[in-house]
């Protein structure tokens, strides 16, 4: 008879697989006897304790159960036979141990027509063989040797428990016909992929363990697995784990996950109990308990630790908190990719725009399709000869961001940015006092300057303390445009990006403005400080032009202009006697910024082409007018002079005529009398 349980003797040393085995595995022997000898061996899963010693039956294989070696020749081989009295055939022939041989292959083993248990640890084989005659073999213990396949098993239908590690075995295949494994170590191997076991539906326990997994997969099938080992691999991905239905422990400890989706699916399994994620990545995470806690409810342990219900508890409170966070954080995402898109859409229409303004002047200028204007700004756009196809090509340029917005108002910070010209009407919408009063900086991006225009009078009004004006790809192509700039009240600083507005490749641009809105006395442009000497040589460049625009301005007109500076010098006087006592120095600075514009410089004035177009339209209108209403006078006094012609040759016969008439009519006094009469009487009737 052997112990009904086998486990080391009390204070022997554990063997050398203890930790990294992780069975937790019993097996019990009912007997050897010869009469009970056919009664199976039970096999069961401990659930409390997490390992067993690798080497099982080590208390009754210790006392030399291992027989004795010879040598036998098979050809040129040479292959050790074990050799065993007929007291020890008797007495154990179900049971073998040759650990620590020095083995480097299976030996021949007579008499083992009984043999349920065969241990080979501690060896140096290299391959399995020898063993194909053991038709009821349970137990093969293979640990700790050098095997790189696994061969030789196929005749072993009996086989329940396979140990082959800590060997050098890198796939995992001919178990095919094993189907009544129900424990399979392979730790401390080289196996790269889980494949090949969808057939042991009867496997209990697999050690996969110090292998070089990347990846969890291929596991259905496996309908009895109640424990995996995982640990000390490479993995990054979990996956199949929700279709293993009698799976309760589950060990990943010291892989490479990162984050929770890499093992969602341990979420939909319902017979989880126990898992350990210590030493990866995803552990170091402050979300990462409360995450694992929220989504596995049924879990009892978590890296060895019992779960208690306050932890449940305040996992659940600390994951609504920390999926809020993550929620405003992929808002936040989605409305910077949102943003991103809806750039990059203006930017491209805004190119395709000056593309086409650049075609059609061409085309102008030269009567002809010209191919090279093809290139004018950008590489990224190229038209073809036929210009009625250019709407066509614009359209499919545009059409994978349809969706998104053709403009965009942001406010970061103390700056307003406007993308695109549909962003000026955000202008006329009603600003909050405080949303208003924070805006010091005002960018203009992808809008036509002619377009910015018309709103300039209106940025103080809508925001009263804005004082830096920004262009970039604004189409700013000359000096004049600079004019308008004189309608904003007040101005300390001016930034005009080189992307987009060919006027800052003049040299002298920032002394014309300087020159221009001297009134605003600003003290950068481009972030570049403004200095007295700047002020002087702007005066020296271009104050003589100042001169010649109010000699070329009619009489009429100069004193039209010259009076509306008088009329806002006025309007801030008045507005200054409202103002506390003892601001009277800042109060003159103001008008000086404010009200100072010289009347001279008022002259340089900048007409948008849409307002050149109108006015020209206007002159063309009253050109024709008048041209008719002058038309129309010359005939209508040539029709008088003609009829007066007319009169002064009939008028002498036609005095004779009413003379005649008039005495003739007169000649019969009464009768005359009478027909006067009658005629009064029909006139009061």
């Amino acid at each position: 008879m052997v112990p009904s349980k086998c486990r080391p003797a009390a204070g022997s040393r554990p063997s050398h697989g203890v930790s990294s085995s992780n069975f937790g595995l019993h097996l019990v022997l009912q007997s050897t006897s010869v009469a009970e000898r056919s009664k199976p061996l039970e096999f069961r899963l401990h659930k409390e304790q997490p390992y067993l010693h690798n080497r099982l039956l080590q208390q009754d294989l210790e006392k030399n159960y291992s027989g004795k070696l010879d040598t036998i020749n098979y050809g040129n081989t040479s292959f050790p036979v074990v050799l065993r009295t007929a007291e020890e055939k008797i007495q154990h022939s179900d049971r073998l141990a040759l650990d620590r041989q020095k083995l480097t292959v299976c030996p021949i083993i007579d008499g083992v027509e009984h043999l349920r248990l065969l241990s080979f640890q501690h060896n140096c084989i290299t391959r399995i063989q020898n063993i194909a005659n053991l038709q009821h073999l349970v137990f093969l213990d293979l640990y700790d040797n050098q095997i790189e396949e696994i061969s030789g098993l196929s005749t072993l239908r009996s086989l329940r428990v396979l140990l082959l590690g800590n060997n050098r075995i890198q796939r995992i295949s001919n178990l095919e016909n094993l189907l009544n494994l129900e424990v399979l170590d392979l730790h401390g191997n080289q196996i790269a992929s889980i494949e090949n076991l969808s057939h042991l539906s009867e496997l209990r326990l697999l050690n996969l363990a110090r292998n070089c997994l990347t990846l969890v997969e291929n596991l259905s099938g496996l309908d009895s697995l109640a424990e995996l080992n995982l640990r000390y691999n490479q993995i990054t991905s979990v996956k199949d784990v929700d279709t293993l239905p009698c799976l309760q422990r589950l060990f990943l400890s010291f892989n490479n996950i990162s984050c929770f989706d890499d093992i969602q699916c341990l979420a939909d399994s319902s017979s989880l109990s126990d898992i350990t994620l210590d030493g990866n990545p995803i552990a170091l995470e402050t979300w990462y308990k409360h995450t694992v806690l929220h989504h596995m409810m049924q879990l009892r342990q978590l890296d060895m630790k019992k779960i208690t219900e306050e932890e449940r508890r305040m996992a659940s409170v600390a994951l609504r908190k920390e999926e809020e966070k993550k929620r405003e954080s992929h808002k936040q995402t989605l409305l910077k990719e949102k943003k991103r898109l809806t750039i990059s859409n203006i930017a491209r229409k805004w190119e395709s725009q000056q593309n086409r303004i650049s075609l059609l002047s061409s085309s102008g200028d030269n009567n002809k399709e010209d191919e090279s204007c093809q290139d004018n700004r950008s590489a990224a756009y190229v038209f073809p000869e036929d210009t009625r196809t250019l709407d066509v090509l614009l359209s499919k340029a545009t059409q994978v961001l349809s969706v998104v917005d053709s403009h965009l108002v942001e406010i970061e910070g103390d700056t307003l940015f406007l993308y695109g010209s549909g962003a000026l009407e955000s202008l006329d919408r009603n600003w909050s006092v405080q949303t208003a009063g924070s805006i010091v900086t005002i960018s203009f991006i992808f809008i036509e300057f002619d377009e910015i225009v018309p709103v300039l009078p209106k940025l103080k009004i809508k925001f009263p303390n804005f004082l830096h004006l920004k262009f970039k790809e604004t189409n700013l192509v000359m000096l004049q445009q600079f004019n308008a700039l004189a309608q904003v009240r007040r101005l300390e600083q001016l930034t005009v990006d080189a992307q987009g507005n060919p006027v800052v490749a003049f040299t002298l641009w920032k002394y014309y403005v300087l020159f221009r809105l001297s009134h605003f006395s600003l003290q950068k442009i481009n972030g570049i400080e403004i200095t007295q000497n700047d002020m002087v040589m702007a005066e020296k460049l271009f104050g003589v032009l100042a001169y010649v625009a109010t000699s070329d301005v009619p009489y009429c007109r100069l004193l039209s202009l010259l009076g509306d500076p008088r009329k806002r010098q006025l309007c801030y006087l008045l507005d200054a006697k409202g103002k506390k006592l003892g601001t009277a120095s800042e109060d003159g600075n103001d008008r000086r910024k404010l009200g100072g514009e010289n009347a001279s410089r008022s002259m340089l004035n900048y007409t948008t082409r849409d307002s050149q177009m109108e006015k020209l339209e206007e002159a063309k209108d009253r050109k024709k007018f008048c041209h008719t209403y002058i038309h129309d006078l010359v005939k209508e006094a040539a029709d008088i002079n003609m009829k007066n012609e007319s009169l002064q040759k009939l008028w002498p016969q036609l005095f004779i005529e009413l003379v005649r008439d008039a005495v003739i009519e007169i000649r019969n006094k009464d009768a005359y009398m009478k027909l006067c009469l009658q005629r009064i009487a029909n006139q009061k009737s």
